[in-house]
């Protein structure tokens, strides 16, 4: 069977056991002008990946059978061309963290907002698109983790570690509130968006956070 025809910049693949996300997200991505299939379990996804294109993935961390994360090491993100989300629960977030170490784009929380998903998906399509054009992998020059101070370095531990602000106060000995303050100043110093990014921004520096 061939693979069908779709255009990878407006299609979107859902990966996710609860009928009523997949509905909603498909909805939502259609009336936006994507182009959408959905999945109910990993399996169905990755035996029908030979006959899809490289599309963009919102991929579900739980599911029966074959798990969000090994979903996400069969596809091999590091050589997918196009961006894979995990959608995640709140208390998913250690998990979150894993999967964009192991390759994913992102990850979406859950409940999430409906414009907000789809701005990231599109946001993610173009990066990925613009990193594929420009032939770089690394993609992006390394921001210098030395701007941060000490304390700031030992709540971005915490933070890439998957930790809530609430358990990296408790390692460290600071608020939550606190957390949240020194969080914004690392996001700010080192041009990142949400924490997926600041994972991204530790694994491709230079130092790897090894460097005090």
């Amino acid at each position: 069977m061939m693979a069908r025809s779709m255009n990878p910049d407006q299609a979107i693949f859902i990966v996710d056991d609860d009928p009523a996300v997949r509905d909603a997200l498909s909805v939502v991505f259609s009336l936006e002008g994507f182009d959408v299939e959905t999945f109910e379990n990993g399996d169905d996804f990755i035996n029908a990946l030979p006959n899809l294109p490289s599309a963009c993935v919102l991929l579900d961390v739980h599911m029966p059978g074959r798990s969000g994360m090994d979903t996400l090491k069969a596809l091999d993100p590091d050589h997918y061309p196009a961006p894979v989300f995990i959608i995640s629960g709140q208390g998913d977030i250690p998990m979150a963290v894993a999967a964009v170490k192991s390759g994913a784009f992102d990850f979406i929380e859950k409940p999430f907002d409906a414009e907000t998903v789809v701005a990231r998906v599109r946001e993610g399509i173009a990066v990925v698109k613009r990193r594929l054009e420009a032939g770089d992998s690394d993609h992006a020059e390394h921001p210098d983790l030395q701007l941060l101070t000490p304390r700031e370095r030992e709540v971005l531990e915490q933070i890439t570690a998957g930790a809530s602000n609430k358990e990296a106060g408790r390692t460290l000995g600071i608020s939550p509130r606190t957390i949240e303050v020194h969080r914004a100043r690392i996001m700010e110093k080192l041009g990142a968006k949400n924490a997926a990014d600041l994972v991204r921004i530790v694994l491709s520096g230079p130092d790897h956070m090894d460097a005090r």
